[in-house]
């Protein structure tokens, strides 16, 4: 077991530990004098997972039920959440009560989402089953929806009262969903730890998968707690991110993982960057072997000029600019903010 501490405004644990979803009931009622436990999650996941986490928390003296919602990121929508809302009605959960959230990222952030909005705001608990969401999703309180006009554009800061992480769950992720969450373990190695960024060179991700789990909330753990709601240093989580998110809607959210887009969208922007001499010599090159290396692409169909124009109303907007995270070298990284007039110069469109 290893248990990482979250220092934020309201603080909690992340607790890794083999197996740890057959006794989640056992740590959260140690954690809440809860009556009624809802538990979220998806239909991939809960076939596999959800009667483990009810019976422990029956076992533990919750009055359990359980939220199911098709899998997928085109069910992030406020339609999932309004739809969640009724089943927290219908089953008089009330402010004392928890809601768990059992699955992967989208899981997570509408779980949270519905916690941290109903009836003002429920405890809830974050169980993530997959890399993704145990490497990142899982950890620092942002919950929310997509809307059509771009992803996460709604939601809130809502901290769970505590993450628990079984990496025995990823024995049973299909293989493209384990890629993609070594896009945002590749990203954590880009701008935060070169000696991370080099055992993924040399090794093989899967026979040190708990080293990347405990290293990866680590790092962000130490981002989140100087900066809680995204007011400053947090920015650098989005290394990657906004032509990740232009991808992903320029796709509709149906032929690109979020992953993949992260992968795709770092490697694009770091080979400007490198270009234009604000980024060290040779670490486009680097990244671009890395994500090749675990299956994990490089570039994009869609034209610079199409992403670009894309990445308009993403919710990392500043007034009128974008801040992008570059990268000063492998394990560094720094932000710049971008007006909207110099777009075209710096993209050369």
């Amino acid at each position: 077991m290893r248990k990482v501490q979250v220092r934020t405004g309201k603080p909690y644990e992340i607790i890794i530990e083999d197996g740890i979803v057959s006794k989640a009931g056992e740590y959260i009622r140690s954690l809440t004098k809860a009556m009624r436990a809802v538990v979220v999650s998806d239909t991939n996941v809960a076939p596999i997972y959800a009667e483990k986490v009810l019976g422990s928390l029956r076992e533990n003296g919750f009055e359990v039920s359980l939220f199911v919602f098709e899998a997928g990121e085109s069910s992030k929508r406020l339609a999932t959440i309004e739809k969640m809302y009724k089943h927290f009605f219908e089953h008089n959960i009330t402010r004392t009560d928890i809601v768990v959230a059992l699955g992967g990222g989208v899981t997570g952030d509408m779980a949270g989402f519905a916690a941290a909005s109903y009836l003002r705001g429920i405890y809830f608990v974050q169980i993530p089953t997959s890399l993704l969401s145990q490497v990142d999703s899982s950890v620092g309180g942002k919950t929310g929806v997509d809307l059509e006009t771009g992803k996460n554009l709604v939601g809130a800061f809502w901290q769970p009262i505590v993450v628990l992480i079984d990496p025995k769950t990823l024995d049973t992720l299909p293989e493209k969903f384990y890629t993609d969450g070594l896009g945002e373990v590749v990203k954590y190695g880009c701008i935060r730890s070169k000696t991370l960024f080099e055992r993924l060179e040399k090794e093989n991700a899967k026979d040190f998968i708990r080293d990347i789990i405990f290293e990866c909330v680590s790092i962000k753990r130490d981002v989140v707690e100087k900066d809680e709601c995204d007011k400053g240093e947090r920015a650098i989580l989005n290394f990657g991110h906004t032509f990740g998110h232009a991808l992903e809607k320029l796709n509709n959210y149906k032929f690109i993982t979020h992953g993949e887009a992260v992968s795709a969208g770092a490697a694009i922007i770091t080979r400007i960057s490198e270009e234009k001499g604000l980024t060290e010599k040779g670490t486009a090159k680097r990244l671009e072997l890395l994500l090749e290396k675990y299956g994990l692409p490089c570039n994009s169909d869609f034209s610079l000029s199409d992403i670009v124009k894309a990445t308009r109303g993403d919710k990392k907007s500043t007034g009128n600019g974008i801040n992008f995270i570059l990268l000063k070298s492998v394990g560094e990284c720094y932000i710049k903010k971008l007006n909207t007039e110099d777009f075209e110069e710096f993209f050369g469109l």
